[in-house]
């Protein structure tokens, strides 16, 4: 990173932090209001993070700047993304897989449905290196980055006053990458996840009919936002209507989804086959 963007990042960074402070709030109550992570509020203070142009605006708002201050953080927002351009530092387009991870980071109730893939808030590292790996257009320094920013974004299923639902269908638990070892590490996080009094995990039994057939997987963050996850790309809508189409779609998979015990004995079922499968397949 070029010594511009750095001061620039810091430059960003000490100006919110002197918003913050003139409105006679706390780091942590700034985050609260804003709707996004205390970390979040930390890095971008302290210029170890470019915070997006939503993550801003939010901040924005829940310091009430008005209008001339909010067009004045952005500008300082713009000058650190062009400093990345001066510098000669090369510019690239985020792995496929990682709004999911901003959005989910800001939001306070968190609704997740999977019909494949694992939601990107539990899986562990090298399930996710494996998930970006398969993005169009990745690379090993990309997928790196992405893999390191999703695990540390993690931490907001164990912050209070935060809560996480996640349905899944079997399916998910079945379809694998890599070897029967990285799906019994990742088995043995859904169970310690699981038990956080901050989430909800179902899944529902192939036994059962789904109540929708799923075309494709989606999160729902807070009730003003849909993320809707495809294998080129995420899309984001924040169409009313449509966040509501995905809310009582999310709500039919919820009720036809086990929970609690239930949940339990079928992840240690299918540890116990993958344990078996591990004895015959060679990586």
């Amino acid at each position: 990173m070029g010594s511009e963007r750095r001061e620039r990042m810091r430059a960003l960074g000490a100006r919110l932090r002197g918003l913050r402070t003139e409105a006679g709030l706390t780091g942590a109550v700034l985050a609260h209001r804003a709707g996004v992570g205390q970390p979040t509020v930390s890095k971008v203070e302290t210029g170890r993070m470019v915070p997006s142009l939503d993550v801003l605006d939010r901040l924005s708002r829940a310091l009430g700047l008005d209008e001339s201050t909010a067009h004045e953080v952005r500008d300082l927002l713009a000058a650190v993304v062009d400093a990345a351009d001066s510098d000669g530092a090369e510019r690239t387009t985020p792995v496929a897989g990682t709004t999911v991870d901003e959005e989910v980071c800001s939001a306070r109730l968190v609704r997740s449905f999977q019909c494949v893939v694992l939601p990107a808030m539990l899986q562990t590292a090298e399930y996710a290196r494996h998930v970006f790996e398969s993005a169009p257009n990745s690379t090993p320094q990309a997928v790196g980055r992405a893999v390191a920013a999703r695990v540390e974004r993690q931490s907001v299923l164990y912050e209070p006053g935060r809560e996480s639902v996640f349905v899944l269908t079997e399916a998910v638990l079945r379809t694998w990458p890599g070897t029967p070892a990285l799906m019994l590490a990742q088995f043995d996080r859904l169970l310690a996840v699981e038990s956080l009094s901050t989430v909800r995990l179902g899944v529902i039994p192939w036994r059962r009919p789904v109540p929708v057939l799923p075309r494709h997987g989606f999160t729902l963050c807070d009730r003003q936002a849909a993320v809707v996850e495809t294998f080129a790309d995420e899309r984001v809508s924040v169409d009313s209507a449509e966040v509501l189409a995905y809310e009582e779609t999310f709500s039919r998979f919820e009720r036809a989804a086990v929970f609690g015990d239930e949940i339990r004995e079928l992840l240690l079922r299918v540890m116990k086959e993958f344990r078996e499968l591990g004895d015959t397949v060679t990586p």
